[in-house]
């Protein structure tokens, strides 16, 4: 891995624990809340709950096909984080970190629904990190809280593949990992640069109508004026003949 920096070593590391070791914990928490045997029933009496999750968009359609499958169970296994975390916070008592589950809780925060947040929330920026480096200060801090976290919601096991894979030797299928995040950084680049170009387009488009529409405004305006000008005379005109008669 000689051609990679240190900094985009953190970048793979960062998204091999994310992507790979905190979905587990999750889980196991998740399995805790909802053991695999009574999931199916437990989502059938919430259904209501569900979809209006669904109608609000909290929860997506695919998500939606998991929780109510054609065939088959629901099982968790299929379950991605988001999904997850979604149902233990809308269908348990599990309490909230101080700031909501949207926002990074706070060093402190050690509860179950802390840990969570804690875990979404890193991994959202890491969704929308916008360079295939991580710098190695915001690297070590990440690196604890999320470990912290997955000890607390996963066990001492997965915690210590946390520090394993802190330390191990990136291989080839780790480099290959790396060329595709670059990829996807520069597709997601583009993408973006494309969605903005149609931003200012559509700012334009959007300009020119308000432009037309108010020229539309002031010739039906001038239009009244110009009728009432050419209607005066002939109701003159019309007043005359009858006089005459």
């Amino acid at each position: 891995m000689a051609s990679l920096s240190e900094e985009e070593e953190n970048y793979v590391r960062l998204a091999l624990l994310l992507k790979g070791v905190t979905p587990r914990a999750v889980r196991t928490y998740f399995d805790r809340e909802f053991p695999p045997t009574s999931l199916p029933s437990t989502l059938s009496t919430s259904h209501n709950t569900l979809l209006d999750l669904k109608i609000k968009r909290i929860i997506n359609q695919a998500q939606w096909n998991l929780l109510i499958p054609r065939n088959g169970v629901p099982d968790s296994k299929t379950f991605d984080v988001t999904l997850m975390i979604c149902l233990i916070r809308n269908l348990t008592s599990i309490n909230p970190p101080i700031n909501g589950f949207d926002s990074l809780p706070l060093p402190g925060e050690i509860t179950p629904g802390s840990d969570l947040a804690r875990i979404k929330c890193y991994r959202n920026k890491l969704a929308h990190h916008d360079s295939n480096t991580i710098d190695t200060t915001y690297f070590n801090t990440a690196w604890r809280e999320i470990s912290e976290a997955v000890s607390r919601l996963g066990g001492q096991t997965m915690y210590q593949e946390c520090q394993d894979l802190k330390v191990k030797i990136l291989d080839q299928s780790n480099q290959e990992i790396m060329l595709e995040i670059k990829q996807s950084v520069e597709e997601m680049k583009e993408l973006k640069l494309t969605v903005d170009n149609l931003g200012m387009e559509h700012s334009r488009v959007t300009e020119n109508l308000r432009e037309l529409q108010t020229s539309h405004n002031t010739l039906q305006t001038e239009y009244s004026k110009v009728m009432e000008i050419v209607k005066d005379p002939i109701r003159e005109n019309i007043k005359e003949l009858i006089k005459n008669k």
